[in-house]
């Protein structure tokens, strides 16, 4: 038996959970305009559902900064599939059961959020622990299904609208509470390695004070900001410049976008044992400059919204390389730093995509001037990578010449 084929139903259950994760994050903005129209919540309310579920995620990555090596992966991971679960079936009752339905809906959203955070933290140095060959193929190949998870979601939930009706929207939400509900009995019963041994771990402080850590914390800020600065402006985006209908403007833009992501990660995840990870790095932020350019100035509306779905391609390997990076060079990192970059990761989630909004609404709601001006997260990005090659290859010479 190879060294790491005992640890395949613990890959599942991490692959289950970024499909969970997915699935929490995509699923409520299918029904924004639903819970406006039937439960009569007004859009500025509404507004609040995203805002909440990302500071929810953000004050999750700090606390299990802190907590989880006390309390145990297992406890904590097995706790975020419950949550998940809890908050979707929520989601489908409590709106109806209280007297305020949006204070329902937002309950429910806390709960999940709470389960998508923990998930967003422990699946990769769950995966990292396990004695997997090609570690950063490997990490590529779980981060794909979050990809999956959100084409899925978005792709399976229009079909069951148009077959049964978007007023049925709460059977769904069970039906999708099923999958980590499952993943219950995965994560309770597959192994787990500790990420370090047990006093072992960099402390806070220890993080903080070495260089390599904040090079890491400022990609995860650009990773985060490069991916949804595009990814949660495609649907407008499709819908502005084709004119296309909201169900349409889902489907060609987020959706594909998640598509070519998750095939951008897949590849990574098969060959990556042939390729230079901070020269693929260097290549997708390259190209996802050109994506951003390409999306802000084309005259062609049909090359912009090609640039936006290619943009997916191009970000995918930002997040789960920037962690393999770090993992490599701070092994003794342990849960605090992967919680840490988790929340830079998310910090560049909330702050990119309102860096497109504020300069499209200073300039007349024109959307292609807010992504030019995102533009400024890919450059820090590449910059950052290629200072961090010459870095590890700076530090491999004054190695050499000391030994």
């Amino acid at each position: 038996m190879r060294r790491g084929d005992k640890y395949g139903k613990t890959l599942i259950a991490c692959y289950l959970g970024f499909v969970t994760q997915a699935i929490t994050a995509n699923f409520a903005p299918l029904l924004f305009l639903t819970f406006h129209r039937s439960l009569e919540i007004p859009l500025g309310k509404i507004a609040l559902i995203p805002s909440t579920f990302f500071i929810t995620q953000l004050i999750v990555d700090v606390i299990c900064a802190k907590y989880v090596d006390r309390i145990g992966y297992r406890l904590c991971v097995v706790a975020s599939e419950i949550a998940s679960a809890a908050g979707l079936i929520g989601l489908a009752f409590l709106p109806s059961i209280l007297p305020d339905p949006f204070a329902g809906i937002m309950i429910s959203v806390v709960i999940y959020a709470i389960g998508s955070g923990l998930i967003e933290v422990l699946g990769s140095p769950i995966v990292e622990a396990c004695p997997f060959e090609h570690k950063e193929a490997v990490m590529s190949l779980l981060h794909s299904f979050y990809c999956w998870g959100s084409v899925g979601v978005i792709s399976l939930s229009t079909a069951f609208f148009a077959f049964f009706g978007v007023e049925n929207w709460r059977w769904l939400s069970v039906i999708w509470a099923m999958i980590p509900l499952y993943n219950v009995y995965n994560f309770a019963t597959c192994p787990i390695e500790p990420l370090v041994k047990e006093g072992d771990g960099m402390t806070l402080a220890a993080l903080f004070k070495t260089p390599m850590f904040f090079l890491g914390v400022i990609l995860m800020v650009c990773a985060g900001a490069s991916e949804l600065s595009m990814g949660q402006w495609a649907s407008a985006f499709a819908e502005s410049a084709l004119g296309l209908s909201k169900t349409m403007g889902d489907l060609a833009g987020p959706c594909l976008f998640a598509v070519t992501m998750g095939i951008s990660r897949a590849i990574y995840g098969k060959y990556g044992d042939r390729i230079e990870l901070t020269g693929y790095m260097l290549g997708s932020g390259a190209l996802c400059l050109f994506c951003y350019i390409l999306t802000a100035t084309s005259q062609s509306p049909i090359l912009g919204l090609i640039g936006c779905i290619i943009c997916g391609f191009s970000v995918a390997i930002m997040w789960p390389g920037t962690i393999s990076l770090l993992s490599k060079r701070l092994p003794a990192g342990g849960t605090a730093m992967f919680a840490l970059l988790a929340m830079a990761g998310d910090l560049g989630g909330a702050f990119g995509p309102g860096v497109v909004g504020l300069v499209s609404q200073s300039r007349n709601d024109d959307l292609k001037a807010g992504i030019l001006a995102a533009v400024i997260f890919p450059v820090v990005l590449i910059a950052v990578v290629l200072w961090m090659k010459i870095k590890v290859h700076r530090d491999k010479g004054i190695a050499v010449r000391k030994g």
